[in-house]
């Protein structure tokens, strides 16, 4: 054990020396990710409290048809602008987020006691419209429903007998769970984060040997080669737990600057939380670095390795997508599956639900297995001279 310290202290030294190794394990792997999260989330909360809380400034058009209508809108806080001279020009040219336009035949309708249209003018696919216009269509619905109402009653008939049914919506969901749902990210941003810290250390102790011509004198020693493998992979190891540790740490600290009160939801992450997440994925930082090291060693130069990381990022990015594609209830089959018992268990646990001890145990166990196999299939290409002989 003492000679697998030995190499594992001289890579932790050389990859401490390598300001770009630095730069990429242990700051733009933890940290870059939470801060664009905050400032991401920060941002469109902070959009969404001002468009639920601004006054509404919409154009109506053709007011003069439907005095009734302008007035109850006015008095319910719209403020009415002026009608544009041609209201799809003004919403495609982004004058408007959304515009009222009251139809020609809204009279004809109103005098008949036939629905009178009014047209709600706007471009479902700007993202920022939407609370602007749920806004307006709500007060469009309740004047409609005020007037029927009186309608109805002028008729002698009580309201209540034209709802034969009542629709009384129960919501269940609690500030954590709808914390979750911003939180429902944070899987990706760790997962992501422990291999992109990794990659640096792995593809320089190997590949990046291999092309400085370092590696072959390292491999003379008479110390079998998985011990050398070993060290490398522990200080790869290394590395992904303390970028682990730090993006944990980053969203902690980050999350406190949403303004999460705002929107009446909670976000569930504290510090021992973080320590909870960091032990049941530290076993992550095994497999990633294994990976990364089976694939490091098939390469022939820095270089090369790096293309052959550009798609091991994927690798942490599918059971986010698998989740968000198929929002699943978690099973115990699925603890076995790295990654993504990681994933599940980490959005289940911010949601406010306490997971059974046994789940996470397996899916730690999982992790560790899958990483000891990476690391033994790792071992014997380190004993083949093709590592050290393969430009040839």
């Amino acid at each position: 054990m003492s000679r697998i310290f030995i190499v594992f202290n001289k890579e932790i030294r050389d990859s401490l020396r390598d300001r770009r190794t630095v730069l990429n394990a242990l700051i733009m792997g933890p940290i870059l990710g939470p801060v664009l999260f905050v400032i991401l989330f920060g941002f469109i909360t902070s959009k969404e409290v001002e468009k639920s809380e601004e006054t509404l400034e919409i154009p109506v058009v053709n007011r003069a048809l439907a005095p009734n209508l302008a007035q109850f809108l006015e008095q319910h806080g719209m403020l009415i602008q002026p009608e544009p001279v041609d209201p799809e020009q003004s919403i495609a040219d982004k004058d408007h987020d959304v515009i009222v336009r009251i139809t020609e035949q809204y009279p004809q309708q109103w005098r008949a006691g036939e629905p009178a249209v009014v047209e709600v003018l706007a471009d479902r696919s700007r993202r920022e419209v939407g609370t602007t216009m749920a806004r307006v269509q709500r007060l469009l619905n309740g004047y409609g429903g005020q007037i029927g109402q009186q309608r109805i009653q002028l008729r002698g008939v009580d309201p209540g007998l034209m709802q034969a049914v009542m629709i009384k919506e129960v919501d269940l969901s609690t500030p954590e769970s709808r914390g979750a749902m911003i939180l429902a990210m944070l899987p990706y941003f760790v997962m992501i984060g422990l291999f992109v810290s990794g990659m640096s250390v792995a593809i320089d102790t190997t590949a990046g040997e291999k092309e400085r011509k370092s590696l072959e004198p390292l491999l003379i020693n008479p110390l079998p080669r998985w011990q050398i493998m070993a060290g490398k992979l522990l200080a790869t190891t290394a590395f992904t737990l303390i970028s682990l540790a730090l993006t944990l740490v980053a969203f902690v600290i980050g999350v406190r600057f949403i303004p999460a009160a705002s929107m009446d939801f909670t976000l569930n992450l504290d510090w021992s939380m973080a320590l909870q997440f960091w032990l049941l994925t530290a076993p992550v930082a095994l497999l990633a670095a294994a990976l990364l090291t089976v694939l490091a060693a098939f390469a022939k130069s820095f270089r090369e390795a790096q293309s052959y990381m550009g798609l091991v990022v994927l690798i942490p990015m599918l059971p986010t997508l698998w989740m968000f594609i198929n929002p699943v209830k978690p099973e115990i089959w699925m603890m076995w599956v790295p990654l993504l018992s990681q994933s599940l268990l980490i959005n289940e646990t911010i949601s406010g639900k306490l997971m059974p001890l046994n789940w996470q145990l397996i899916s730690v166990l999982s992790s560790v297995v899958f990483g000891l196999l990476l690391a033994a299939i790792a071992a014997s290409l380190y004993q083949r001279p093709k590592l050290i002989f393969n430009n040839s």
